[in-house]
């Protein structure tokens, strides 16, 4: 049985990976700050008081899954803070937090749990393609954008750090999906995001590390 790991598991679209994956029959480990009733009904095992933006946190996690051997790991927190050009100086506070969380988050996840992954396992990002250069037609939203475009970077970075261990890294954008963090907006539900996002990771091998994909099979203008 394949073991998976995800973050922000406890809602939106990382409940629906959790979900999805358990019923494919993966052992899935929810990690996240605090469960919740939908998750805790899943009825898989749930690592809660991580933060991934406190290395301490993680380094606890690491030590509570002493012996885990992970086959996947998905890098699914996230954060979402409407920010404005004339409002920059007042919403400083937010653009950092979503470098910590959207940014540095995958990152420093991947380091704490790089020992307990499995040689070929697979390590996936849910980006945004509010994070692409070319795509950015409209503007706004400038914090998010900016750790969209940071967190592409250090996964294709980690593409080429993680090659000698055959682990492929997947940059995957899951649509505008109605959840929390959107306000219930978006044009798809978190259940078809997530199925969409299973179809690309089953797909992502060597010969595709680092790619940029959307849910739908689109591949991604950087």
């Amino acid at each position: 049985m394949k073991t998976a790991l995800i973050t922000g598991a406890n809602r939106g679209i990382g409940l629906e990976l959790a979900r999805q994956l358990t019923d494919r029959g993966y052992n899935v480990i929810a990690a996240c700050r605090k469960s919740s009733p939908e998750l805790n009904a899943l009825g898989i095992r749930v690592e809660e008081a991580v933060d991934v933006t406190n290395a301490a946190s993680l380094r606890d996690l690491a030590d509570r899954l002493s012996g885990v051997r992970l086959d996947l790991l998905v890098n699914n927190a996230g954060v979402l803070r409407r920010s404005a050009f004339d409002r920059l100086e007042e919403d400083l506070d937010d653009y950092r937090l979503q470098f910590e969380v959207n940014s540095l988050g995958p990152l420093r996840v991947t380091r704490a749990l790089l020992n307990h992954l499995n040689d070929g396992a697979r390590v996936i990002i849910i980006t945004s393609r509010m994070g692409s250069m070319d795509d950015n037609t409209s503007g706004g939203h400038y914090g998010y954008r900016m750790s969209k475009v940071a967190v592409n970077m250090a996964g294709i970075s980690l593409a080429h750090e993680l090659k000698d261990r055959n682990i492929p890294v997947g940059l995957l954008h899951p649509g505008y999906v109605r959840t929390e963090m959107t306000g219930n907006e978006g044009f798809v539900d978190a259940s078809e995001a997530a199925a969409g996002l299973i179809e690309r990771i089953d797909e992502l091998g060597m010969d595709t590390t680092g790619s940029f994909r959307h849910a739908n099979g689109e591949n991604l203008p950087w």
